[in-house]
């Protein structure tokens, strides 16, 4: 059964006060989890639970997202939840990149693997060869010397099929599936870093397609 409210907890140690949230039924003990001092109830709010809506894949009519070998499950993970909310029609997971049978993925993605169709394929630059062949425009989120920045997609004409190609958090998108991609996108930056985290950068990139 799930949980149907939880408390705001603070604890008692003058040195410490640290103020958290306890789920019902998430831990029968509500000492401090930093100095395992007592805590105290402050207050208690339900918990809203997101509708659960049978997944119809049929109907998508959003873009695709291809990732090519990356590594982490928890940027799997996070980009599916963001693919469902955003809308995308589904994933192509290739190379290294880990399945929604990882445990970290699924508890990343919280459900939303349940939502979109994916596939797994060992050949990042086959899968992308296959998504031409059925008509996908390719895009590839890649800071190149002819990348465009991301906010001025808009500007160009939108493609009725898009692929969003994403590649590894080390080495980027394989070179001969850029060559295929018919725009490479950059986020502008205006920090020291001159990228963001991939599960990031998709949500970023994935935001700017839905608004066009």
């Amino acid at each position: 059964m799930s949980a149907s409210f939880y408390q705001i907890r603070q604890c008692q140690n003058p040195s410490c006060g640290l103020r958290f949230p306890l789920v019902e039924g998430q831990s029968s003990n509500a000492r401090c989890p930093r100095c395992l001092d007592e805590t105290a109830m402050m207050a208690q709010y339900p918990l809203e639970h997101e509708p659960v809506k049978p997944a119809d894949t049929a109907s998508r009519p959003g873009p695709v997202v291809l990732l090519d070998n990356i590594r982490s499950a928890w940027n799997v993970g996070a980009i599916f939840r963001s693919a469902d909310g955003f809308g995308f029609s589904g994933l192509h997971l290739c190379g290294i990149t880990p399945s929604p049978e990882n445990e970290a993925v699924k508890k990343t993605s919280i459900g939303a693997e349940n939502n979109l169709p994916w596939q797994v394929h060992p050949n990042a630059l086959a899968a992308a060869q296959a998504l031409l062949k059925s008509g996908y425009t390719l895009f590839a989120l890649e800071l190149t010397e002819d990348a465009v920045p991301l906010p001025r997609l808009a500007s160009f004409p939108r493609p009725e099929k898009i692929a969003l190609v994403l590649g590894s958090e080390v080495c980027g998108v394989d070179p001969e599936i850029l060559a295929l991609c018919q725009r490479r996108l950059y986020i502008p930056m205006r920090g020291q870093k001159r990228s963001f985290n991939v599960a990031v950068a998709f949500a970023v990139a994935a935001y700017e397609l839905m608004r066009g």
